[in-house]
């Protein structure tokens, strides 16, 4: 049975390669800065960090496509989860918040179509925004949006629309400016579903009313610590039902998520995650999971 949420069994999922997403070093060394990047990502460390990536994404048995290069795209394009949403009635495509990123949902839909088959359920249009990275399923009739630089009240009121007689309830977080139009800031940055039942949460930049709402949803919060903020503590993927995916370097955060009886794998991460700013639920969208 489909499974729309952030925690069931990882079938099927749309990934783009470092090397097809960073072509090689010339392009990561032309486009890096006006992409806000921290630093520019090393070619041959990107490659080997996707090959393991992908290995542990495998892990599940999820049937894996990927989107080619495409020159209309920039180094971002590895970042697929937010161009599109997936929903019950099917792809939902994105308008980007960040303008280098324009071309992506176009990109993304003409893939979706012809390689996966998944309607296209409707598209976010001017003035509304909306990146998938700030929609969050906290089960099938319930899904929070973040509303921030990345995503605005118009987008939000488009998908409230499509999704109508799909969804009991969308909640709406504000997201804090927090370092200004070149931090990357979604509502995944602050929150990760890892099993029905059990959420990471970052709680210094989450409204408190948020925590309250995921507990009344009865979630049980793993908090991140300040000190693994930066380094993505919050970000992480759910493979299946408490078996997980984050960047390496979050000791204490895999420390109680394992208390919490997860089973959590790491990749390394620092040049397709932390040098663009995102971790393993921005490298991947979700096109399906199961409940079994």
């Amino acid at each position: 049975m489909m499974d729309f949420s952030e925690v069931g069994r990882l079938t099927s999922v749309l990934v783009k390669h470092a090397r097809e997403a960073f072509v090689n070093q010339q392009t990561i060394d032309e486009q890096w800065r006006s992409l806000n990047f921290t630093a520019p990502p090393d070619w041959s460390r990107a490659l080997a960090e996707s090959e393991r990536f992908l290995e542990i994404l495998c892990l599940t048995g999820a049937t894996t496509h990927f989107l080619p290069a495409d020159k209309s795209v920039t180094l971002d394009s590895i970042y697929t989860r937010d161009a599109s949403v997936v929903s019950p009635r099917g792809s939902i495509i994105c308008r980007m918040g960040k303008p280098a990123r324009a071309s992506e949902p176009a990109v993304q839909e003409r893939h979706l179509g012809s390689a996966t088959g998944l309607p296209i359920a409707g598209r976010i249009t001017a003035p509304g925004l909306l990146e998938g990275g700030d929609v969050v399923w906290l089960d099938s009739r319930t899904v929070a949006v973040g509303e921030g630089r990345r995503t605005n009240a118009e987008g939000i009121r488009q998908f409230r629309e499509l999704l109508a007689d799909s969804v009991d309830e969308v909640i709406v977080v504000p997201l804090p400016d927090w370092q200004g139009p070149q931090d990357v800031m979604h509502l995944m940055s602050l929150v990760s579903p890892v099993d029905t039942n059990l959420a990471v949460m970052y709680p210094r930049l989450s409204p408190p009313w948020f925590w309250s709402e995921l507990r009344r949803l009865g979630y049980q919060l793993v908090e991140v610590p300040d000190d693994e903020f930066e380094s993505m503590g919050t970000n992480v993927l759910a493979l299946a039902p408490r078996v997980c995916v984050m960047v390496e370097g979050n000791p204490k955060t895999r420390a109680r998520l394992e208390h919490a009886g997860a089973t959590v794998y790491e990749y390394e991460g620092r040049e397709i995650s932390l040098k663009g700013g995102g971790g393993p639920t921005c490298l991947t969208r979700p096109l399906a999971r199961s409940t079994s």
